[in-house]
């Protein structure tokens, strides 16, 4: 069931944004979501948090610049996904650049491994570690993981290879005795941004790590080392964040607007050009749906099909022509995932059908010939289909005590995950082999014997935690649209604005009369709307059913483009037949 709730707006907050110079629909839009003052909305660099909030910044700075003064060997372990590589982009590009490689300096070597999520899985693990070992690391930091690697460090300890861990996920009760540790959500950190993605904690000790090598000297113009500039990496930076489906607070929305406006201005890596090149957008004009719905997807295609260190090399090339080949592969793999992904989709409305919901709201499902880097995008599906939390398996290894199912899951507003698979482990020692994440999504290793009792136990927590209210999803939208605004001006007005995970794109609820409707590549719901004397476009992907001649909308105003024509587009959310 769908509820649409039209968002509150005080008055005199909406008043003060207009006599503060916002446009009256955008001051309704932001008085909706918290925006008091047009200050709010400044998204100077200068307004960042500063790095010296973060815990161990300055300690993780020192390690750094020791390291780099030694000429040691860094490695850089990343993630699988978009995150993951983007925040090990930042790294190379910020070290290589601050190292000084010169003839007769060659300075500190920098260089990435990213694991093979089929064969090592996820985080610093003991066998990550030796692996690493092969190449020699006087530091091993990681991005995007490592905070729960306690095993793991300890290899590295064993080795003599010291560790910097950066992350973002929530730790768990005993931390990795690194040699330092920076990560927003550890015990004693008081930094303000706790949804702060993995890129932008790398972003921010990258910054720390400048303000320590100008204290030492290190760029003085005698040395012949540049200064670099940091700013250029925000491209990367907003596309992690965007794609991570972090919570945007203000500080995130500065790094997510600093970057499209490199974007915009033409200022992009050559990998981020090449990739909009390859799907057929224009960075001129990219927008935090571009990078959620186009760039992202391309660049997590390499880590769910293949190897992430594809779509890293995208990221760390200036060869245009090689980014450009890399540009076509993603997009290749993309594809590819989409099939897989429509196929999996088919199979799980097969076994939704058997599940038992009396038993409780937590759906898991697992089937023998699901992809594994495709369990989570499933997941998210499932989730947003039927408003559950979900949690979706695929076998892995097989050992001697059996075959391993890798899992993803997603929730709703009032279930955190990672507690929820922390009851589970509590309930049933054992049970969860390996766990972690956050509070919507989180990954889990169960063996394939123990999935009845995980779905079991899953379902009964996820009852536990959700009261009835929960599990009916509600649509918060900014109300009706005037019909002065529907409009290639207002669409995009509304798409340069920073949008996304807490900090929604603008949502209209309208009634509109259907004067036709046609079925596009038998999934999507085209239509021709009239509200009042107006006629409209519309889409609804991935349709359900066929609406009645009346209905009311919750929709999205995009830009349409076809043939070089563009027009206004109602991107449509969720439709109820309006009966009379």
């Amino acid at each position: 069931m769908t509820q649409l709730k039209t968002r509150t707006v005080q008055p005199r907050i909406q008043w003060q944004l207009e006599q503060q110079g916002l446009p009256p629909l955008l001051a309704r839009i932001y008085a909706g979501r918290g925006i008091q003052t047009r200050s709010e909305l400044d998204y100077d660099l200068k307004h960042l948090l500063p790095p010296s909030l973060m815990t161990n910044a300055a300690q993780a700075a020192i390690l750094l610049a020791d390291a780099i003064e030694a000429q040691a060997r860094i490695l850089i372990v990343a993630d699988y996904d978009c995150d993951g590589a983007t925040a090990c982009a930042v790294g190379i590009r910020a070290l290589r650049a601050m190292s000084g490689n010169q003839s007769n300096d060659p300075g500190a070597v920098i260089d990435y491994l990213v694991p093979n999520r089929f064969t090592y899985g996820y985080g610093l693990t003991p066998e990550i570690v030796d692996l690493a070992a092969t190449r020699a690391p006087d530091l091993i930091v990681t991005v995007d993981n490592g905070i729960a690697s306690i095993e793991g460090v300890a290899r590295a300890n064993e080795l003599g290879i010291a560790t910097l861990i950066t992350d973002h996920h929530l730790p768990t009760d005993e931390l990795p005795a690194a040699d330092c540790i920076v990560n927003p959500n550890q015990p004693g950190c008081d930094f303000p941004s706790k949804s702060i993605a993995g890129v932008g904690v790398m972003f921010y000790v990258m910054l720390a790590l400048r303000a320590e090598l100008r204290a030492r000297g290190w760029f003085a113009e005698s040395g012949g080392r540049r200064e670099p500039n940091l700013a250029a990496l925000l491209d990367l930076v907003a596309l992690g964040t965007v794609a991570d489906v972090v919570r945007l607070d203000r500080n995130n929305r500065i790094l997510v607007n600093q970057g499209l406006r490199r974007m915009r201005g033409g200022k992009l890596t050559p990998g981020l050009r090449a990739i909009f090149r390859a799907a057929g957008r224009d960075p001129s004009k990219a927008t935090s749906l571009d990078l959620g719905f186009i760039v992202g997807p391309r660049l997590n295609a390499a880590g769910r099909l293949a190897d992430m260190s594809l779509g890293i090399e995208s990221l760390i090339t200036d060869d245009e022509a090689r980014a450009l080949n890399i540009a076509q592969e993603l997009d290749a793999l993309n594809r590819e995932r989409k099939e897989i992904e429509s196929g999996m989709q088919d199979q799980a409305s097969i076994h939704l059908e058997s599940i038992e919901t009396s038993n409780g709201p937590g759906i898991a499902l697992f089937d023998p010939e699901w992809h594994q880097g495709v369990v989570g995008i499933l997941a998210s599906r499932i989730k947003d289909k039927q408003h559950r939390p979900v949690f979706v398996f695929a076998r892995g290894e097989t050992g001697k005590n059996g075959t391993e199912l890798k899992g993803s899951g997603r929730s709703i507003p009032g279930l955190h995950l990672r507690d929820a698979l922390d009851l589970v482990s509590k309930r049933a020692p054992g049970l969860l082999l390996r766990f972690g994440g956050h509070a919507m999504a989180a990954g889990a290793t169960i063996m394939e014997a123990d999935f009845a009792r995980f779905r079991e136990l899953f379902a009964q927590i996820a009852g536990e935690l959700l009261s009835q209210p929960d599990l009916t999803r509600t649509l918060e939208t900014d109300g009706p649209l005037e019909s002065a605004h529907f409009s290639l001006a207002t669409a995009r007005l509304l798409e340069n604005e920073v949008w996304g995970q807490g900090f929604p794109a603008p949502l209209f609820e309208d009634e509109f009369v259907v004067e036709s409707q046609r079925i596009l590549k038998e999934k999507h719901l085209k239509l021709r709307l009239r509200k009042g004397e107006q006629r409209l476009d519309a889409i609804q992907f991935n349709f359900t059913e066929a609406p009645g001649s009346t209905i009311n909308a919750a929709y999205r105003l995009a830009v349409n483009e076809y043939q070089g024509v563009q027009t206004p587009q109602l991107m449509i959310e969720y439709i109820e037949t309006v009966r009379k």
